[in-house]
């Protein structure tokens, strides 16, 4: 692991500060977070707790998603598996913060492990085993209770201060769940810190290119419903075409993987996958929304 500086501290919901600003993280820190946990508890099912089962059902009936998750099986099955998950309570208290104060986090971060689950299971060979061990996406976004609410729900460009310190959730995710799981070595601490890496090594908080098939699974996911789900920063989300278009662009230029994208795209059309058979148009015809501020800086 290479080490990484913390610009900006890392606190609980509840105010404990696990690591200060400046701390530069390798394992050793990790280890020290996770040996810190004295806490007892069994996790809970994160289908049984408070409104994410049926939070999860309406979002899914959302008209960007209804040819994905078409059909009462594909449902059926999406929920077999996440049945399956259990999780600290303090990694599903993160989920009440989102819904609460940001419910744009809170859907997403539902969506995605709804994505990540149905793409896993067509990609790996133990996907659902995976999805299983690595609580992969309902902590994805987990660091972001570290970023203050101001700057995830601003509707004007951020500052490149804000930027950077919304750019903090990766690392910062990676020390929460050291701490709440009690174990550094976790898949989950590495998909919280890796899920904005890219395969070309563009990507943040260290970019690397040698990424975990599972969080390059989680890597579209989070940008494929990032592009469909309500922003703050943009009137109307990107429509469902001109998002896989842009997924495409992402497989063209080396950042993500076709193996991933064409998964995608099978269930957008609900065929069966089969990687040599899905076959991808490079037309692109679709246009962003107008009026969307992402990438956008007030001190640019």
């Amino acid at each position: 692991m290479s080490e990484m500086t913390l610009q900006y501290p890392v606190n609980t919901l509840d105010g404990e500060l696990l690591l200060p600003a400046g701390t530069t993280i390798d394992e050793s820190v990790l280890a020290g977070v996770a040996a810190r946990n004295s806490r007892s508890g069994s996790p809970r099912s994160l289908l049984s707790y408070g409104c994410v089962r049926s939070d999860l059902i309406y979002f899914l009936d959302s008209p960007a998603y209804r040819t994905i998750f078409h059909g009462q099986e594909k449902i059926k099955g999406l929920l077999h598996t996440m049945r399956a998950i259990h999780m600290e309570l303090p990694c599903l208290e993160t989920l009440d913060h989102f819904r609460r104060y940001d419910i744009c986090t809170y859907r997403h971060i539902l969506m995605v492990f709804a994505l990540t689950t149905l793409l896993a299971n067509d990609l790996l060979p133990d996907g659902e085993e995976r999805i299983r061990e690595s609580l992969a996406s309902p902590t994805h976004d987990i660091g972001k209770i570290c970023v203050p609410l101001h700057i995830l729900k601003k509707r004007t460009p951020l500052t490149f201060a804000e930027r950077q310190h919304l750019n903090h959730h990766p690392v910062a995710g990676s020390v929460l769940l050291s701490y709440f799981l009690g174990d550094h070595r976790r898949l989950s601490v590495t998909v919280a810190r890796d899920h904005h890496e890219r395969r070309n090594g563009s990507g943040y908080p260290r970019g690397i290119r040698d990424i975990d098939p599972l969080t390059e699974i989680i890597v579209v996911c989070d940008i494929y419903d990032a592009l469909l789900s309500p922003r703050p920063y943009r009137p109307v989300s990107f429509d469902n075409r001109t998002a896989i278009e842009e997924i495409t662009r992402l497989a063209e230029s080396g950042e993500v993987g076709w193996f991933v994208v064409k998964a995608l795209v099978a269930h957008n059309r609900d065929i069966p996958f089969d990687t040599d058979e899905v076959w991808v148009s490079a037309e692109k015809r679709g246009a962003p929304p107008a009026g969307n501020l992402y990438g956008q800086y007030l001190d640019a």
